[in-house]
């Protein structure tokens, strides 16, 4: 089977999508059905399978799409460009990582989107007005359009069902992200300047729905009660977006210069190297599709205080401390934060749930049902007569404790 995994977006560094697109490529590399993997990026994003330290295999080929960094260009790409790439890759299937306009029937195979979150909808000033609009009809438009739709968890397909029709839902399934143990941690801090300074981590892209402020100003409390220590660090890793300047205004408003740091483009091991030093992960998120940072937090063995929403749980569980951000959001945060510190930190822990393996095969039977849809001939070529096998093999199973997010009777 040929898999094009279309990846091209805005972002220079590594964010949420482009994880999931590359994470996405390793799983289906673990797979003797796959025969090529084609990654399409964006020019600025050339050397991304090399920072994200993707497996050497002959199977993998990245191109690099022909646009410039603007929203227009992307989108006609994806309009016009991405059909054709698939015709002449012969594609058996496409994937696009992240909602793009898609010209349907344009495509010679079918077609699956990843809906990682409904932000539009949800939180529309993570975009800013007019272009929450624009945002709102392309998404429904590719959702209408694609052949199956890809949620990375429950609470995402649940959400659905409130901003799609009932014909787009039935088209919808639940594959978590795949998480599995990260690489080696990097032997060298990448906060600037840190002398074995016990800090705070935060992994987020600065927009509205990461709330982000309400952690600084939470920072900024437990520097003044003495709830942390006093050359305690704040370290937000993500990249820039519509909140950055906010972040900085505020930052400096708190007299927080030299305390706050503000990193972007880390690479893995850097990351890994934040999550194994951090004193504890804040995820203090609005709302969530899923949130790696927490699952890869467990992975690692951190400390873990995060809002109470429906994401946080189905991913966590019972075991992050979870906070319910309301009126004093960001004393209660701080005090969740002091009481946290107070606990030993746990031992990483296996999610096999979100391992690469599961997620593999569950794609792999996602793939195989459209194809053989499609064309049940082509189905036989491309994956030899695996399907039944498949698609028994890796039904998924909701945990009792998540239950109340499974979407039940679709």
């Amino acid at each position: 089977m040929k898999v094009l995994i279309a990846a091209a977006s805005f972002a220079s560094s590594i964010s949420g999508v482009q994880r999931h697109a590359l994470n996405v490529a390793r799983c289906l590399l673990l797979l003797p059905e796959i025969s090529e993997v084609h990654l399409v990026v964006a020019p600025w994003q050339s050397d991304l399978t090399q920072r994200a330290g993707l497996p050497s295999d002959l199977r993998l080929k990245t191109h690099v799409a022909g646009l410039n960094h603007t929203a227009l260009s992307r989108n006609m790409w994806y309009w016009h460009r991405l059909p054709e790439f698939a015709v002449q890759l012969n594609a058996d299937l496409v994937h696009l990582s992240y909602p793009m306009p898609l010209n349907r029937r344009a495509f010679p195979c079918p077609t699956v989107i990843t809906l990682h979150d409904l932000y539009p909808y949800e939180i529309p000033m993570n975009f800013g007005f007019p272009k929450f609009i624009f945002n709102r009809i392309v998404l429904q438009q590719c959702l209408r359009a694609s052949d199956a739709i890809a949620c990375v968890s429950s609470a995402t397909r649940m959400r659905l069902t409130q901003y799609a029709p009932a014909a787009v839902c039935e088209r919808a399934t639940t594959i978590y992200n795949c998480i599995d143990e990260g690489p080696l941690a990097a032997n060298e801090s990448p906060i600037p300047g840190w002398n074995n300074e016990p800090f705070l981590l935060c992994v987020a892209q600065h927009r509205r729905n990461k709330n982000i402020p309400t952690l600084i100003r939470a920072f900024d409390l437990l520097i003044g009660f003495g709830g942390i220590a006093a050359n305690a660090k704040l370290v937000v890793v993500g990249t820039q977006g519509p909140e950055t300047q906010r972040l900085h205004r505020l930052s400096n408003s708190k007299q927080l210069k030299g305390r706050v740091h503000f990193l972007e483009g880390l690479s893995e091991p850097q990351l890994q190297w934040c999550y194994r030093h951090c004193e504890a992960l804040v995820a203090p998120s609005l709302t969530e599709g899923f949130d790696l940072p927490v699952a890869e937090g467990l992975l690692a063995g951190c400390r873990i205080v995060c809002s109470d929403i429906a994401a946080h749980r189905e991913v966590a569980g019972d075991r992050c401390r979870f906070v319910a951000l309301r009126e004093n959001a960001a004393q209660d945060l701080a005090a969740a934060i002091v009481d946290t510190l107070k606990c030993s930190k746990p031992q990483p822990i296996a999610l096999p749930l979100f391992s690469a393996p599961v997620v593999s095969h569950q794609y792999l039977a996602l793939y195989c049902g459209l194809i053989e849809s499609s064309s049940p001939k082509l189905a036989r070529k491309a994956v030899g007569g695996c399907l039944g096998a498949s698609a028994e093999s890796v039904a998924v199973t909701v945990p009792e404790d998540n239950s109340a997010l499974a979407c039940r009777g679709r």
